[in-house]
């Protein structure tokens, strides 16, 4: 029985004839979004900003869709509602002006205003608790999704470099920085919120984006050290050889993140959607990028790059 194949596996589409496009289009898309995260900048969610949450729980399971339209009615435009605990319990977040200043007391007051508003007919909400989401701890947050993703790039480069070759590393990370800027640049143009669930979205674009890359790499040294042709003609051969492998990989994946769009709820929405974009753009990147990048400048990949000690004793050789 074969195996199921998109595209064959000696298919020759010349992906490295495109390949200065393919960069300059690549290279344009993320001087805009690198434009828009510093113009713009982000529509930061409370995780980031501060603000009240208030535990509400009511008699029966709540609609929460009908919560959020009431809540917008009553003023709190843009609260986060959510269930939490039994179903019986919501989560609600907003921003609200003077909450850092006006402390407890300030987040009571308006913790028994959600709940007022809240209320749904024959199901009245009752306030648990309410308390101030300090600015400072979604500053912490933002901090330390900096140093995940440094810390990402660099056991990135220090993997490939390790298990391939130090061209080959650089290339993988600027094609990975490439999906994860275009994918942050996106929550910058379209204004959509930007909390830690889109946070971890984005660093899951990372490693789905590398590990695309490897597949790539792992066929592209094969074919250096078994093929003797130029090496433009092997990337193509091995882009091509890998292609129905990563169109039904990233398929079967965005069908995944598709089903946790529509059905994960309000909270999963923005991880969903980063993803998704991730995907599709880290799908794009293995192959028309990532490739195209060893055959340019000082990235230009060789089979003596690949063959160390085939290159150590050519070197022998000529020596006198």
């Amino acid at each position: 029985m074969k195996p199921f194949n998109v595209f064959p596996y000696d298919s020759n589409i010349d992906f490295m004839r495109m390949r200065w496009v393919s960069v300059s289009i690549a290279a344009l898309l993320m001087v805009v979004s690198i434009g828009a995260m510093v113009t713009k900048g982000f529509n930061f969610a409370l995780d980031f900003t501060g603000g009240i949450g208030v535990e509400l729980r009511y008699d029966k399971a709540p609609d929460v869709d009908r919560v959020r339209e009431q809540l917008d009615a009553a003023g709190f435009g843009g609260a986060q509602v959510q269930n939490f605990g039994s179903g019986n319990d919501l989560l609600v977040r907003l921003q609200a002006e003077g909450t850092q200043e006006g402390g407890a007391d300030r987040a009571s007051s308006i913790g028994d205003a959600v709940a007022k508003a809240a209320s749904l007919d024959g199901n009245p909400a009752s306030k648990r608790s309410s308390s101030v989401i300090s600015a400072q701890v979604g500053k912490d947050l933002a901090l330390n999704g900096m140093y995940a993703v440094l810390f990402v790039i660099i056991g990135f480069l220090g993997y490939i470099s390790l298990r391939f070759e130090k061209k080959f590393a650089i290339a993988a990370t600027i094609g990975t920085m490439h999906d994860v800027i275009i994918c942050a640049g996106w929550f910058a143009i379209s204004g959509h919120e930007f909390d830690l669930n889109v946070l971890a979205g984005i660093l899951s674009v990372m490693g789905f984006s590398i590990n695309d890359t490897i597949v790539v790499f792992d066929r592209v040294r094969e074919n250096f050290r078994s093929l003797r042709a130029d090496p433009v003609e092997i990337l193509n051969k091995s882009v091509n050889q890998t292609l129905s492998r990563t169109v039904i990989t990233s398929f079967v994946a965005f069908l995944t993140v598709v089903a946790l769009y529509l059905y994960g709820g309000d909270s999963l929405k923005g991880m969903a959607e980063s993803q998704m974009i991730g995907i599709v753009i880290g799908t794009l990147s293995s192959i028309f990028i990532s490739g195209a990048l060893l055959t340019m400048g000082p990235l230009r990949v060789s089979k003596q790059d690949l063959m160390p000690k085939a290159k150590d004793h050519a070197e022998l050789a000529r020596r006198p």
